[in-house]
């Protein structure tokens, strides 16, 4: 079980409970439940790959296909959702009508689906019979960072495998050659637990919004929102979402030359989602980067760098804290918050935004 220990090793009781479940057999349905980041995918594959190993008659060879993604093994199955959500039929026709056909090879399938907590409740509904009445070969494996978004009639019927925030020295490992020691700090800071959301800060991408926020704040600081520095962050949000719906839309016209077809509609609907999606997410991080602005202006005023987040910026921390003080950007911290709440309900960005950098210049500038 090499694959399993090695995925498992940041997360050692998920580790002994899976491998535990390898030894004495595998239950037919398993809910994956943690925090986003803290490696249940990664781990998913690994227990899934054992599974399909169990019984193989060459198991180094089974579990080499099943570790890889895409996975060519005939046995796994796994979905992800395509936007915002899962679609109901992918779920009946991958899932619900799949799980019953005999094995291509060996005695077992695997169906993992990815972001169990964005199914709806139609699809969640649909499972229930599979989930009740399995057939012996079939295992199912549920992945959720919302413990509320997984219907409890669904979550009843499964094995939960309860997974923790990942440290800040576990991801620094996983970082590691990343990037330069710095920068990897300061990037598991301010993942707070998210490996996923680590690999982005370290990646071009993040990099360029760690930088447009930190522009943004220095202007907000300055007393200067003269240029709207609010809309290079929406702005770089809505290109990335643009690119996301790009990317979706040319994997579902791929599949239509294989012979799946997809009405304009579905295209449009699917594009759609996946672009607000990771508009949102990379809004989401821009306020989160904000907030631990904030929260640095906060600590750096206060005489303690040794818990800032943003370690590879304190000469720049250093300059704009002399005129900024602690209790105010303790305020700007919860000025922040507020903000992201206010996301949630599907308030104008725009608007949001320019109110946000407004209230944050009263507070920090001098």
């Amino acid at each position: 079980m090499n694959a399993l220990a090695d995925a498992s090793g940041n997360q050692p009781r998920v580790g002994v409970a899976l491998g535990a479940a390898i030894t004495e057999g595998p239950s037919h349905a398993y809910l994956l439940r943690g925090p986003s980041g803290s490696g249940k995918s990664r781990i998913a594959r690994a227990f899934a790959a054992e599974i399909l190993a169990s019984d193989s008659s060459d198991p180094e060879e089974t579990r080499r296909r099943a570790l890889q993604d895409p996975s060519p093994h005939p046995d796994l199955v796994w979905l992800r959702p395509k936007g915002m959500s899962h679609a109901v039929a992918d779920v009946r026709e991958q899932l619900i009508k799949a799980a019953p056909l005999t094995p291509f090879e060996g005695a077992h399938r695997v169906f993992v689906v990815e972001a169990a907590d964005v199914l709806n409740e139609e699809s969640q509904n649909a499972m229930l019979k599979t989930l009740e009445e399995p057939p012996p070969h079939a295992h199912l494996i549920l992945l959720s960072s919302d413990a509320e978004s997984v219907l409890p009639t669904v979550a009843s019927r499964c094995q939960v495998i309860e997974f923790d925030a990942l440290g800040e020295a576990a991801i620094e490992a996983e970082l590691d050659g990343r990037a330069d020691p710095v920068t990897v700090k300061a990037a598991a800071r301010l993942a707070r637990g998210d490996l996923g959301r680590a690999r982005i800060l370290v990646s071009d991408r993040g990099k360029k919004i760690r930088d447009t926020v930190e522009s943004m704040m220095a202007s907000v600081i300055e007393g200067d929102l003269g240029d709207s520095p609010w809309m290079a962050v929406l702005n770089l949000a809505k290109d990335s979402g643009q690119q996301a719906g790009e990317r979706v839309s040319a994997v579902l016209e791929g599949e239509s030359e294989e012979g799946i077809k997809h009405t304009k509609t579905e295209v449009e609907e699917a594009v759609r989602r996946e672009a607000r999606r990771v508009r949102t997410s990379v809004l989401d991080l821009a306020l989160s980067l904000a907030a631990s602005w904030a929260r640095d202006l906060a600590a750096t005023s206060a005489g303690a760098e040794e818990v800032v987040f943003n370690v590879d910026r304190l000469e720049v921390l250093r300059e704009q804290s002399r005129n900024v003080s602690m209790a105010a950007a303790r305020k700007a911290v919860g000025v922040v918050a507020e903000t992201r709440q206010r996301f949630q309900l599907n308030v104008s960005e725009e608007l949001a935004m320019e109110a946000l950098c407004f209230r944050l210049e009263k507070l920090l500038s001098p």
